[in-house]
């Protein structure tokens, strides 16, 4: 079982390879589990499509059609995986026509499995969950990351953002999972997410369980979301997210 794989070596000494740079980080298992997943659900669709981090780290294209796509996430927070940090997950999500189906992310660790079915509904562990509805931006708990880019011009934005809600927020909280993060927002046990730089395979599963939260999913300066962009901003209401989107420094990386 893929999740074993997580749950048994997140405490073992690991083999780390880097990526697009020294904190951009890539394990043996985290391969292992995504060839696992595409493997199970090839053995059922076998006409289904992939877009897989580590397939993609490996030179495959990325491109969305819309064809059923499954969009794959093996070790969210990887880096949180190396340390031992039971902050991190596996995210999958199924989309048919460009629109998310299926969004499920599982944290094996902390025993947190979070689905979303499109019209259904979102449950963790089976129970319903929903926003908080908070509207109003200075009450509102915000998750944020610094990312695995050690771009200068992100980092410069990313911290003028920090400094910049630090007066304008109730607090801003980083758990090193994307798919997290937005799941805490679906929870109701934070407020709003948002991040630059991230990918798909981070949010696809986290943007359909947001929405079906009853919360909101935009791109983060306003307009519709595009899960191919790498960008992302979800809230838990429509006010909150827009309040937000108002002063954000903006940063628009290269599109997947």
């Amino acid at each position: 079982m893929f999740t074993n794989i997580i749950r048994e070596r997140i405490y073992q000494h690991k083999d780390v390879h880097t990526k697009s740079c020294d904190v951009d980080l890539v394990t043996e298992w985290d391969q292992k589990v995504e060839k696992l997943l595409i493997g199970g659900i090839s053995s059922k669709y076998p006409d289904h499509r992939f877009i897989g981090e580590e397939s993609t780290a490996s030179g495959e294209k990325v491109e969305l059609t819309d064809a059923p796509t499954w969009i794959i996430d093996p070790i969210d927070g990887t880096m949180n995986f190396v340390h031992g940090l039971p902050h991190t997950c596996v995210s999958v999500a199924l989309l048919i026509n460009k629109i998310a189906e299926i969004g499920i992310v599982y944290n094996p660790i902390l025993e947190q499995l979070f689905t979303a079915r499109k019209g259904q509904g979102a449950f963790l562990n089976g129970a319903p969950i929903h926003v908080s509805n908070e509207k109003e931006l200075h009450k509102a708990l915000v998750m944020m990351e610094m990312g695995t880019s050690r771009n200068p011009e992100k980092l410069k934005i990313v911290l003028k953002n920090i400094t910049l809600l630090i007066t304008h927020v109730h607090g801003i909280r980083s758990l090193g999972s994307a798919a997290l993060n937005m799941c805490m927002v679906a929870l109701g046990g934070a407020d709003v997410s948002f991040e630059f730089g991230i990918h798909a395979w981070d949010i696809a599963a986290g943007d359909l369980i947001v929405r079906e939260a009853g919360g909101v999913s935009i791109d983060p300066a306003g307009g519709p979301f595009d899960v191919m962009s790498r960008r992302t901003l979800c809230a838990s209401s429509k006010e909150l997210a827009q309040q937000l989107s108002k002063i954000l420094i903006q940063y628009y990386p290269e599109r997947d």
